[in-house]
């Protein structure tokens, strides 16, 4: 059974090869510029992943200094007192927690589109639909997707959504900068983008960059994101990452946590005695957590003018 996709969602694809535009047919998708045939899979999904390879150019300026990083304080995220969705009615989806979901932004109107990227089966849809957003999942290879797509290609028109969001994706892309370029391309002026990416856990499902902060703010700014939080999970912890993930794999997770909970305590007692010692100087708990956290979230949005920021 074909996938259904609503008359203003088809009106955002084009050819991730060539940016043409896609005349629709019974097996699929053809573009009208370069001719390149995009099917669908055997579960209905349209795929247009890149049938042919593309080459990217991107241009760096090297010998300066990392902009705007001082105004960031790399602390674990809090709540927002001024969330603009209420999800109490809605499970927390995995990957997510209420503090992040808190940032989601509420759809404009009943035309506004938001993007999944690297959606899986699309467990983020119920929530996205919650605050009011049509909701788009691309994915590389999950049957389960809307669409079957490639990060560092999007097929979609320049600004289309009013949201991004990116759970657990960015380590696992080959190349993250074209990846972060392609979500500035495609998000409206004024949107946001609300993500994670991996840091202090195990190699896991072909993951290629696990991001430090600096690495993370460094992807963002350079594709132009104004950033506003760069935020370490203090839940989620590098040794609850190396436990779950690589230690003791596949055992339930809180099993797992209790067999290096004493390890976990102790730690967090000689952090605090050193945060104590220093009288906060030199050292300081956010920094602590921050340099052994499993994951980063991140936070940015596109400024309302569509130029490029960096």
């Amino acid at each position: 059974m074909t996938v259904s996709y609503s008359e203003q969602i088809l009106n955002i694809l084009t050819c991730p090869f060539c940016s043409g535009s896609l005349e629709p047919g019974n097996g699929g998708s053809r573009c009208g510029n370069c001719g390149t045939i995009y099917p669908y899979t055997k579960s209905g999904t349209l795929d247009l992943r890149l049938k042919h390879p593309r080459p990217v150019t991107l241009t760096f300026e090297i010998g300066g200094n990392l902009p705007s990083i001082d105004a960031l304080e790399f602390k674990p995220l809090i709540k927002s007192q001024t969330a603009a969705v209420d999800f109490s009615p809605i499970a927390v989806p995995y990957h997510l927690s209420e503090a992040l979901m808190s940032y989601f932004p509420r759809a404009h109107n009943a035309n506004s589109l938001m993007l999944d990227l690297g959606c899986g089966n699309g467990i983020h849809r119920e929530v996205c639909e919650h605050a009011g957003f049509q909701y788009v999942g691309l994915d590389y290879d999950s049957p389960g997707a809307p669409f079957l797509g490639d990060a560092h290609a999007l097929p979609f028109k320049d600004y289309s959504f009013e949201f991004i969001l990116s759970i657990a994706v960015l380590e696992h892309i080959r190349y993250p900068f074209v990846m972060m370029a392609e979500a500035f391309r495609v998000l409206k002026p004024g949107g946001k983008l609300i993500g994670t990416v991996a840091f202090l856990e195990p190699f896991h499902l072909d993951s290629y960059y696990h991001h430090s902060h600096l690495g993370t703010f460094n992807s963002l700014q350079y594709a132009g994101f104004l950033v506003q939080q760069v935020a370490p999970s203090d839940t989620w912890t590098g040794l609850k990452a190396q436990a779950a993930m690589g230690l003791f794999q596949r055992m339930p997770r809180v099993y797992s946590s209790l067999l290096i909970y004493p390890l976990h305590l102790l730690h967090r007692l000689w952090w605090r005695a050193r945060v104590f010692k220093s009288r906060g100087k030199r050292v300081r708990m956010n920094d602590l957590i921050r340099n052994t956290t499993g994951a980063f979230s991140f936070i940015a949005s596109k400024s309302n003018s569509p130029e490029r920021e960096a």
